[in-house]
């Protein structure tokens, strides 16, 4: 009798693998009812509070639509996620996890250099990726699982640029990067090149490294070459140092960036008096008439709990990685529901090339790079101790104010 108990229990066993096991990237072998989707993010280190914001958009996309159809078949999509601490290698082991997880497609990251480390992982494991705001053309490049929404370094360094020296009129410059870290060195690079081919003259071109916090020295360096403009593309910790040094050491010349100085935390930890004449470029804004529904939306949900807050900056101010991170998710749904049948990694990745999806930071549609198709991009500024509109600036110099 033992002997037939213990055969029903094996052999009951085997029936529940065969049930349960089967392609790790498709969602109908694991569980019918649920799609995992990956939020792979930085929510420690460096780039931890930009990452935060991505994250929230994602979730706040998740919670506006929590579940998908497929073939006639309802699916609940289940967010899994990993912080992959702002650092390379670390990058790779969460990009693991998330292929060990199952997931049939990723939404992230903040910060190029985590994106570019983990594009190999994702790619080997046949799970497409989509960037919310890593603007480094390395992220795509040669990476057929890797697509992103937002536009790309080359682009945002020709409309700063631009907006440096044909909207403000200012025609010297210093340029400030972070050895070895893709993001920043790439856009000062772009930046740098497009700046002195339109005219400009970069009269001092300044690196530090990665958790430097005194930039006495090289602001003063600075500071004695006099130029019109400061152009430092860094995260939003450098930014918050960097500006108040450069104010107390008497430096009034407006200072640029790129996305990520879009963070109020910047304000109240540079003061706001020295936030005055800042500038950045970024891929949304809440004062557009078109997208009023999301934002009201987003920021009952902020408001909704005390940790959104907390990890919005202590602040109901919506950042454009927040509005990046809810595209990001909807484009990946947008790809998922165009599907019939077995939802695997591969077949979201084929679905992502033919989306158009009309998102809140407009429209969004890949080349044949992955690359999401912009033209313009936002101009915003602190001012009275907020994040404030300025206009649209082209990359080819037209620049239109904010009504």
């Amino acid at each position: 009798m033992k002997k037939i108990l213990a055969a029903a229990l094996c052999l009951t066993m085997a029936v529940g693998c065969l049930a349960g096991c089967g392609d790790k990237n498709s969602a109908g072998s694991k569980d019918d009812a649920v799609l995992k989707i990956g939020v792979f993010e930085p929510t420690t280190g460096e780039n931890g509070g930009g990452g935060k914001q991505e994250v929230l958009g994602i979730r706040y996309a998740n919670k506006v639509m929590p579940s998908v159809e497929v073939g006639g078949k309802t699916y609940k999509i289940e967010l899994v996620e990993v912080d992959n601490q702002s650092d390379k290698t670390a990058a790779v082991t969460a990009a693991q996890k998330l292929v060990s997880s199952n997931v049939v497609a990723v939404c992230g990251t903040y910060g190029s250099g985590c994106a570019i480390a983990a594009g190999p992982t994702f790619a080997n494991a046949k799970i497409p990726a989509v960037g919310c705001s890593c603007t480094n053309p390395q992220v795509t490049l040669g990476q057929e699982y890797y697509s992103r929404v937002c536009f790309l370094d080359p682009f945002q360094g020709q409309v700063m640029a631009s907006f440096a020296y044909e909207t403000k009129g200012c025609k010297t410059a210093a340029v400030v990067t972070q050895n070895g870290d893709d993001y920043s060195a790439g856009l000062g690079g772009y930046f740098k090149s497009a700046y002195e081919k339109m005219g400009g003259k970069v009269v001092a071109n300044k690196t530090y490294n990665t958790n430097e916090q005194d930039f006495n020295a090289l602001l003063t360096d600075i500071k004695k070459q006099n130029p019109q403009v400061l152009f430092i593309p860094s995260s939003i910790n450098t930014a918050s140092l960097i500006i108040k040094q450069a104010r107390d050491l008497g430096i009034t010349a407006p200072i640029m960036a790129g996305d990520t100085w879009q963070n109020a935390t910047i304000i109240s930890t540079a003061g706001a008096k020295n936030c005055n004449e800042v500038y950045y470029s970024t891929f949304f804004s809440a004062t557009d008439s078109s997208v009023q529904d999301f934002v009201k939306g987003f920021k009952e949900y902020l408001n909704s709990d005390k940790q959104n807050l907390t990890d919005n900056g202590d602040t109901d101010e919506i950042a454009s990685v927040s509005a990046l991170g809810y595209d990001t998710y909807m484009t990946i749904v947008e790809a998922i529901k165009s599907l019939d049948g077995e939802v695997t990694g591969e077949k979201v990745k084929d679905a992502l090339k033919t989306v158009n999806y009309k998102g809140v930071t407009g429209e969004i549609k890949f080349d044949e790079n992955g690359d999401a198709d912009k033209d313009v991009a936002y101009i915003e500024t602190f001012k009275d101790g907020k994040m404030q509109f300025v206009g649209y600036q082209a990359a080819d110099g037209k620049f239109t104010a904010a009504k």
